[in-house]
C-alpha cells in the first residue's frame, strides 16, 4: 500500500474532535498502563534554535513514531507513523494543525475528567490557534451553557467569538478583560504566550477547573504560583516531560497526578464539587502519533 502524505488541508476536512479525543484519551490509559512508550522530548541544538523529537510506541495498535519540530524559523511540522508488525511507513502528515488539535484533544479530555458533571460556563484567555482548538475538542465532550474569551487585543477576541460561531456554531462572547473570562466559570483555559501571570489566583471560583497551556516555568509562567496554593488537584499528561524540562515548574512534579491514571482510576481526581483542579499541559508524546493514525483511518 502506498505511504499517505498527508496535510492541514486533510487535517481539517477529515480530523474531528470525537476522533481526536477518542485516540488520546485510549494513548493516555495506554501510557499509564504500559501500553505506551513515551520518552521525553528530545532536543537536537542547530545553533540559534533546536529540532525537536517527540516519539512514542503504542504496543496495543502496533505503532511507533515521531512528531519533529523547531524553535529555530518556525517550520511546518512533521508526524511519521509506522507499524511494528512489519515496519512499514504508513503515514505523513506535515503541516501545523495536527499538533494543536491533538493538544485541543488532551485538554478535552482532561476537563471531561476533572470538571464538575454536566454543562459548564468556559472561559479562555487568549485567541489564538492553542485556545481554538481547546474549544473544537472541549465542545465535543460537554455542552457549553457559555463562552468568554479575553486577550490582550480585543478585535482578537472578536474575531475569535465571529469564528466560533461561523464554524463551529457556538456562542462565544468576547470580554474586555481577563478577570471578565474567569470569574464564575466552571472551566477555565489559559492559552497564551505570556512570560507573567495573566490572572489573579482570587479569581478562580471554588469548583473550578483550570488548564495552563502556555509558560508555567518558575522564571516564565502565564499563571500566578499562588494557584498552586489554591489548587486540590494537579495533574498533567506526562509527569516524565513536565520533570524534564531545563527549568523547575511552578507545579511541583512531586503533587502532579498523570491523567491517565486518573482515567484508569487508579488515582483519585476531583473528590468534591467545591474543589478547584488544574490541569499543567506539557504534550504526552507519542499521541500526536496516535491522531495520525486515527486520521489514516478516515483517509
Amino acid at each position: 500500500m502506498p505511504v499517505l502524505l498527508l496535510n492541514d488541508h486533510d487535517v481539517r476536512a477529515r480530523l474531528d474532535a470525537p476522533t481526536a479525543v477518542r485516540a488520546v484519551r485510549a494513548a493516555l490509559l495506554a501510557a499509564h498502563e504500559g501500553g505506551l512508550h513515551a520518552p521525553a522530548r528530545v532536543h537536537a541544538e542547530l545553533g540559534g534554535g533546536d529540532l525537536v523529537f517527540t516519539a512514542g510506541q503504542l504496543r496495543t495498535e502496533k505503532l511507533f513514531g515521531f512528531r519533529a519540530y523547531d524553535t529555530l524559523v518556525g517550520a511546518e511540522q512533521l508526524v511519521a507513523v509506522w507499524g511494528t508488525d512489519d515496519g512499514r511507513l504508513r503515514a505523513v502528515v506535515h503541516g501545523d494543525e495536527l499538533g494543536p488539535r491533538r493538544t485541543g484533544a488532551i485538554g478535552a479530555v482532561a476537563v471531561d475528567a476533572a470538571a464538575n458533571p454536566g454543562p459548564v460556563r468556559l472561559g479562555l484567555i487568549g485567541a489564538g490557534t492553542q485556545a481554538w482548538t481547546q474549544l473544537w475538542a472541549i465542545r465535543s465532550v460537554r455542552e457549553l451553557n457559555e463562552v468568554t474569551v479575553a486577550s490582550r487585543r480585543p478585535e482578537r477576541a472578536e474575531a475569535f467569538a465571529r469564528r466560533a460561531a461561523e464554524e463551529l456554531g457556538v456562542a462565544v462572547r468576547a470580554v474586555r478583560t481577563a478577570e471578565e473570562a474567569v470569574r464564575d466559570r466552571d472551566v477555565v483555559v489559559v492559552a497564551t504566550n505570556s512570560a507573567v501571570p495573566v490572572l489573579d489566583a482570587d479569581w478562580v471560583s471554588p469548583g473550578t477547573h483550570v488548564t495552563t497551556l502556555g509558560p508555567k516555568t518558575v522564571a516564565h509562567h502565564e499563571v500566578p504560583p499562588a494557584l498552586v496554593d489554591r489548587a486540590d488537584v494537579l495533574f498533567t499528561d506526562s509527569p516524565a516531560q513536565a520533570a524534564a524540562y531545563d527549568e523547575p515548574h511552578i507545579f511541583p512534579t512531586a503533587r502532579m497526578t498523570a491523567l491517565g491514571a486518573i482515567l484508569s482510576g487508579a488515582a483519585p481526581g476531583r473528590t468534591s464539587p467545591d474543589q478547584i483542579t488544574v490541569f499543567c499541559s506539557v504534550g504526552l508524546a507519542g499521541t500526536e502519533v496516535a491522531v495520525a493514525a486515527a486520521l489514516c483511518e478516515r483517509v
